[in-house]
């Protein structure tokens, strides 16, 4: 990237109008279903709508995340308890959510969106990172329970990819995350999208439990 500060990202608005198109431009392939990740029951009702209208559920992808940053001497309890919520209890209730029907199926794959925050924790987020760490323990709890019936669960440690997360930077602050990146660029979502796409591929079939890094190197 020659120049962060003339960098514009997707946001979540532009987001919503892409999927809404996509619904638009393929209504026999694709849907948008509301859905609170921190609400138990509304993952029932998600799932149960698309058995209904599948009769099948091969992949479940946890990428919904917030962040309050804050240093913990100075962290408020409910900031703590939103990004725990958000970021580990949801993919709880997700995974928990969807495993009936993989069982079922004996065939499945999880994919939970963790972050290098897992790995290198930052000052001042201490909620978050221990959040996304927990992420990466349930995988790996997860995977080995679920081994023999034919589901996989894996996570991916994003690092600094081109999203709202980064939007928010001024112009010197991304200057310098760039430059601590070995490869000196941001990565892109759709280099995201397509490891998620492998890992739910039948190719994919014996990778389980694994972490994976996509970070232009930074460990």
């Amino acid at each position: 990237m020659e120049n962060p500060e003339n960098s514009v990202w997707l946001g979540v608005h532009s987001r919503r109008e892409r999927a809404e198109q996509l619904v638009l431009e393929y209504p026999a392939r694709c849907r948008c279903v509301e859905l609170d990740v921190t609400s138990p029951e509304a993952w029932k009702t998600a799932v149960d709508g698309i058995l209904d209208a599948e009769e099948r559920l091969d992949v479940l992808v946890n990428n919904a995340g917030t962040r309050e940053d804050a240093l913990l001497g100075a962290m408020a309890p409910e900031g703590w308890r939103r990004v725990l919520d958000a970021n580990l209890n949801g993919v709880f209730h997700g995974c928990q959510a969807v495993l009936p029907a993989m069982i079922s199926q004996r065939k499945g794959r999880i994919i939970n969106i963790a972050s290098l925050s897992a790995l290198l924790p930052p000052a001042g987020q201490t909620n978050y990172a221990a959040a996304k760490a927990g992420v990466l323990a349930l995988t790996q709890s997860l995977a080995k329970e679920v081994a023999r019936i034919g589901i996989t669960v894996n996570a991916l440690c994003p690092g600094y990819i081109e999203t709202d997360a980064l939007a928010g930077l001024t112009g010197p602050e991304l200057a310098a995350a760039q430059s601590r990146i070995p490869m000196r660029r941001f990565g892109k979502p759709e280099e995201i999208a397509a490891a998620i796409r492998f890992l739910a591929c039948d190719e994919a079939g014996y990778i389980t439990g694994s972490t994976l890094k996509i970070d232009g190197g930074i460990l």
